[in-house]
């Protein structure tokens, strides 16, 4: 490569020094005296942003200037580029568009490489990956609408609702390997809970799953303008969160939990199990089989020799504790599966209406007295004697089915039920975590009034709000950033290297 001369080394940074110049002169005048500080804050943040973008540019220009020319350059396709040619393409700045021109290496046939493109890391599409990151966190906030809206503000620049959810797509396309990292040692004294749930989205509905399309498509709507009561259903495809956290144990008894609502304030609270390290995934993309897996992942990525204790807490759902089952038995897992106690709470409290007037103060000394029998490991008991004051009171199918439902319900979770040894061992009995997970996740972003979701826009929000959830996003997007290089340009190169500077 040839060397520069001490002239060639200096830039033209003439056109920046000018508006830099204006800038003062503007404040310097008289004119200025007269101007209110908020005015005078918005010229200087849109001019410095033209002096910014200009700043930019120059130094494009310099680059170019620099750039030295190569005998030829191979391509990873094994054919070498001889013919040299100068190419300019446009960048999309979080200070406005610039234009990088650069030497472009070309052989008849076959795709251009541009090395220069390499060293800079240049994006795929038109917007740089500051701007990119900037629309990455507008969107996992807020509508695209809002995201457009907020880019714009902070930077001048507009960019184009589609290509704003486009952004996201790549944006959020690196999660699944940026997880698949080493291991991630916690505190093994701490119990390690893993816990899964699902909350349905809002879909288009060529993006439906299969089986809720066919039923969407085949409903008839009684107006035209609006959906009547039952025609919302066969709307949603279902998304499943995960999360992975540890909880610190704390033993507790049956009255820690519960007592008598008229004792409960004499008490002094317990201290609950503290949650550490919480991480998060969601996605609609995925079925439940694949989300627990990467639940399981993240695990064994806390504990690879499966030394702690892992406790599950599930909402009771039948193809989530197959799922998690089956996953277990695949890694040689020894689990301990909890159904949230909060599920139990209200199936008492159905049952309590089969026996008892709305308002009336009995039901409420029942439910906790039963709350607290189920808690000291009487489950199975509880349900019998439910089902036997249903019959003795004669009540009629459809007015004891809600304590039918309840004792079913204990009985058929009752090996999820062990709460006596879960309080013993001061291991959490709630899904709170999942419960708030699929809120913020999900609830809080995607149920939008009136949004509808395409499947690729929704996993990648899903995806963006969990990174940030997880406080990961920093170092995501430097990973994104390394991979997109790898992606875009070192790929393109014979054996992955750039030409220009040897990076691999």
């Amino acid at each position: 490569m040839q060397a520069y001369t001490k002239a060639e080394r200096r830039g033209d940074f003439s056109k920046s020094t000018k508006i830099f110049r204006q800038i003062v002169e503007w404040l310097d005048d008289e004119s200025s005296d007269r101007l209110p500080h908020d005015e005078i804050e918005r010229q200087l943040r849109d001019r410095g942003r033209d002096l910014l973008r200009q700043l930019f540019q120059d130094r494009m220009d310099l680059r170019r200037q620099r750039e030295p020319r190569l005998q030829l350059v191979e391509g990873s396709d094994g054919e070498s580029r001889k013919r040299v040619e100068d190419s300019g393409r446009e960048l999309g700045t979080v200070f406005g568009g610039v234009t990088a021109e650069r030497l472009a290496y070309r052989k008849a046939g076959y795709a251009n490489l541009h090395p220069s493109d390499c060293v800079l890391n240049l994006p795929k599409n038109k917007y740089s990956h500051e701007l990119c990151r900037l629309g990455a966190i507008e969107v996992a906030r807020g509508s695209f609408d809002e995201a457009v809206q907020a880019v714009q503000r902070a930077t001048g620049v507009l960019v184009g609702k589609r290509q704003m959810e486009q952004m996201a797509g790549e944006a959020a396309q690196d999660f699944d390997l940026f997880y698949q990292r080493t291991a991630s040692l916690t505190n093994a004294s701490d119990v390690l809970a893993l816990s899964c749930d699902g909350k349905g989205i809002v879909m288009l509905n060529e993006y439906l799953r299969e089986q809720t399309r066919k039923k969407a498509e085949s409903s008839q709507h009684k107006l035209k303008t609006r959906l009547s009561k039952g025609e919302k259903r066969n709307r949603k495809r279902m998304a499943t969160v995960g999360a992975v956290y540890d909880s610190e144990p704390v033993k507790r008894t049956v009255e820690d939990i519960i007592s008598d609502p008229r004792e409960r304030e004499k008490r002094k609270a317990k201290r609950r199990p503290r949650t550490r390290n919480k991480w998060l995934v969601a996605s609609v993309e995925k079925d439940t089989r694949e989300v627990v897996s990467e639940i399981f992942d993240e695990a064994e990525r806390r504990d690879p020799h499966h030394q702690r204790r892992w406790v599950v807490l599930v909402d009771g759902a039948c193809h989530q504790l197959e799922c998690i089952q089956s996953e277990a038995n695949r890694r040689g897992v020894e689990l301990f599966i909890i159904v949230d106690f909060v599920h139990v709470f209200e199936y008492l409290w159905k049952a309590a209406w089969c026996f008892f007037d709305s308002g009336e103060l009995e039901a409420e000394r029942w439910v906790y007295g039963h709350a607290a029998s189920i808690l000291e490991g009487n489950s199975s008991v509880v349900a019998g004697a439910i089902r036997r004051k249903a019959t003795c009171l004669g009540l009629r199918s459809a007015a004891r089915k809600g304590a039918d439902d309840c004792a079913d319900y204990l009985i058929n979770k009752g090996p999820y039920l062990d709460y006596a040894l879960a309080l013993r061992r001061g291991w959490p009995i709630s899904t709170g975590v999942i419960e708030g997970a699929c809120r913020h996740l999900v609830k809080d972003r995607m149920d939008i009034t009136g949004a509808r979701w395409s499947l690729g826009g929704a996993e990648a929000v899903l995806k963006l709000r969990a990174m940030i959830a997880n406080d990961d996003f920093d170092n995501y997007w430097r990973f994104h950033v390394e991979q997109e290089l790898k992606r875009n340009h070192l790929a393109r190169f014979a054996d992955g290297l750039c030409p220009l500077n040897g990076v691999k």
